[in-house]
Formats: C-alpha cells, structure tokens, sequence
C-alpha cells in the first residue's frame, strides 16, 4: 500500500492532479477509472511529502470540525443559482468546490461531484452523507429529479433550512441567559460560603448563644462546604454525568422531553417550537410531491421530541391502513383542535401542503413571540431568586454583627 500522484483529464478538458491511496499503481488507476476519470499519468509519491501532505491535511480538517448547517445552506443556495443560470450539475459542483474553504465539506462536495460523474442520481450521492443532508434534502431532490424543477426544489430546501438555522439560534439565545445568570448565582453563593463567611467564624466564635437559627445555618454548610469540597465536586460531576447519560438513553430522552411540554415557564414556546417544525416539514414535502407516507416518516424523524415524533408514527400506520391523516390527529392533545380542524379541510379539499404552509408559518411567529415571552419572564425571576440567596447570606452575617454591638454598648 502506498500513495500515488496521479494526473486525470476532467470532461471539459482540463488536467487535475492529486494523491490516491491504493496498493499498486494499477489498483490506484482502476480506483480513479471508477470515479469516471481519465487517467492520463500515474507515479508513486515522495513518501515524506506524501505524509505531510497528509498529516497536514488531517490538522486542518480537525481544525475546522464538522461541517454546520450555514455551511449546508450556503452550498444549496449556491447551487441553486448555478442550476438556474443554466450550469450543468458537475460544473456547478466544482465551482462551489474550488470556493469553499471549510476542508471537510469541500471533500464532502467533490465527492458528490465524482459520483455524479459516475452515473449516480444526485439524490443518489447525497445519501452518502445521511447526517449532513438530512431526510428531507434528500427526498426532495429525489422529487425534483422526477419532475424536473430541480432549481426550484434548491430554493425550497434553502428557504428551509434558513429557518431552522434562525429557529435554532432563537430557541438558544432564549437559553443562554438564563443558563448565564444561574451560574453567577451558584458561583457567588460558593464564593461567600466558602471564601467569605469562613472570615467572620472568628468573630462569632463563642457566642454562639446569641446567633440567630440563619446564621448558625450558614457557618455550618461552610464548615462542611470547606471540609468536604472534593467530595462535594465529585459529587457534582457524578451527579451531572449520571443525568447527562440519564438523557441520552430513550427512557431519560422520554422523561426530558415530556418535561418540556410540562413546565409552565417553556412549554407554550416549546409546544409551539415542534407544532411549527414538523408542519413546515410536512409541508415542504408534500408540496414537493413526496409521497405521503414517505412525509410523514420524515416528519416524525425531525420532529425534535419523542412525543411528537410517536404522534406521527401513530399517524403514518393509519395512513398506511387507508384512513386519513386528521383521524388519529383528533384522539391527541400535542396538537389544538384548531389546527387538526385546518389540517383536515385541507387533506379534503386537496390543498394541504398550502394548508401546512399557513399554520407552520403562523407558529413560527407564535414562537417568536413566546421566545421573547419567555425571556422577558425568566429574566425578573432569576434576578429576584439571586438577590434572595445572596440577600439571606449578607442578612444572615450582618444581623449578628448589630446585635453585639447592641450588646456591648
């Protein structure tokens, strides 16, 4: 096994070089003969350049990780112009290629571009990559590839997947101040337990008589707090590690995102947060002429919440059995009445995926709107439990002080 520099003739003529990876020099040309490549030279590679070329080329792409969501959105806007200016697909694929610096999703796309070359359907060579392009991309430009409105289809899958990207940033920008003001408040609190109220223990030592139940309360857990603290972090860590495997199983995931559709503070933002994703899904595909069972699968797969995700399973075998979608729709509470009501008049008058279209659209401005809720209401409720916590320690530490200087005088 060893590396091989190879020059191939591309179908416009042009010469590429590069490295392949193969046994013998006729192994590495039938690998390039399969890729739909003419091979015009072969020869082994310089063993040092070779594997610097290659460690380097390994540092960059830990270096930038996985390719994200904008990555995939940029690529199909892109090609999407490229395909309606009248470039045919492999052309357009190298010169998305040759523009895009991420390594790993540069890779990813000239792949696509070798098996278009090779004969495969597009929709084909993107199942090589499930967990980048998801279900719904792939299925459809599976649907546009039967009816011919592949740039139209591009379109569709951007305007989508901007909206998840959108949706994502304001579901975790709702989170992170909340997330932030918890951690001051648990920091600070073992800050003045474990820092500060050790410093007024040699005051208070010896009248222990005339301390209040408060701070006889605090100088204790600091006590335990300081003696035990690498037991306690342990704890922490066992704790947190404990809920966080909890979560990934199915029954944890279950349990997390039952809790979700509970908790009065988030659950109309996260009630309406999977009302509009599955819809807008269940929608795009519909109106891209997926068939239905098919939609409803996928549906459920990007659903986000188990609950929500066996609604459409549910759904998917009475679809299966013959009967219509709002049937099984009606017997649920994850959806209101309202919008089973809207989804069976459009499957009756055959206007569903518009249907779709209108109340996924009319839940994503719900979901704004208790986003902002939600962060409005949690801000004062944060602020007010920490100046709580840090208003009973100080109370807590002062009020003695006062009472023997009452004493004294």
């Amino acid at each position: 096994m060893g590396n091989y520099r190879y020059q191939v003739r591309s179908g416009a003529g042009q010469v590429v070089s590069g490295v392949v990876f193969a046994e013998s020099v006729t192994a590495a040309a039938a690998v390039l003969r399969a890729q739909g490549q003419q091979v015009v030279s072969i020869n082994a590679a310089e063993e040092g350049g070779a594997t610097r070329s290659a460690l380097l080329e390994r540092l960059r792409s830990l270096n930038a990780g996985r390719p994200k969501p904008k990555h995939v959105l940029d690529f199909t806007t892109q090609l999407a112009v490229m395909i309606r200016a009248g470039i045919n697909l492999r052309a357009a694929l190298e010169g998305i290629a040759d523009q895009t610096e991420h390594p790993v999703f540069k890779k990813v796309i000239l792949q696509l571009k070798a098996d278009v070359e090779s004969g495969k359907q597009f929709s084909q060579a993107l199942q090589r990559n499930p967990r980048l392009f998801g279900p719904l991309y792939i299925n459809m430009v599976r649907a546009s590839e039967m009816s011919g409105a592949f740039a139209e289809m591009l379109d569709r899958i951007a305007a989508y997947i901007g909206q998840e990207i959108e949706t994502r940033k304001m579901v975790i920008g709702a989170a992170i101040y909340p997330g932030v003001i918890a951690t001051m408040a648990v920091g600070v609190t073992v800050f003045l337990l474990t820092f500060v109220l050790p410093k007024f223990a040699g005051i208070f030592k010896g009248k222990e008589e005339v301390l209040p139940w408060s701070t006889k309360f605090l100088l204790g857990l600091s006590d335990f707090m300081v003696a035990n603290w690498i037991y306690l972090l342990a704890a922490a860590a066992g704790v947190g590690g404990a809920l966080f495997a909890f979560a990934r199983t199915e029954l944890g995931g279950f349990v997390l995102d039952k809790l979700k559709l509970t908790i009065p503070v988030v659950r109309a933002m996260f009630r309406a947060l999977y009302i509009s994703r599955g819809l807008q899904t269940m929608g795009q595909l519909v109106n891209a002429g997926v068939p239905l069972l098919d939609t409803l699968a996928i549906t459920g797969d990007v659903s986000g919440n188990r609950l929500y995700e066996g609604l459409w399973r549910t759904v998917h075998v009475n679809v299966k059995q013959g009967k219509k979608i709002a049937n099984p729709l009606t017997k649920s509470r994850l959806l209101p009445r309202a919008v089973v009501q809207m989804i069976a008049a459009g499957e009756e008058s055959g206007k569903l995926g518009e249907v779709l279209d209108e109340i996924s659209a009319y839940y994503a401005k719900q979901l704004k709107d208790h986003i902002k809720a939600v962060t409005s209401m949690i801000e004062p409720i944060m602020i007010v439990c920490m100046g709580s916590v840090v208003g009973f320690i100080a109370m807590a530490v002062i009020l003695p002080i006062f009472k023997m200087s009452a004493i004294v005088k």
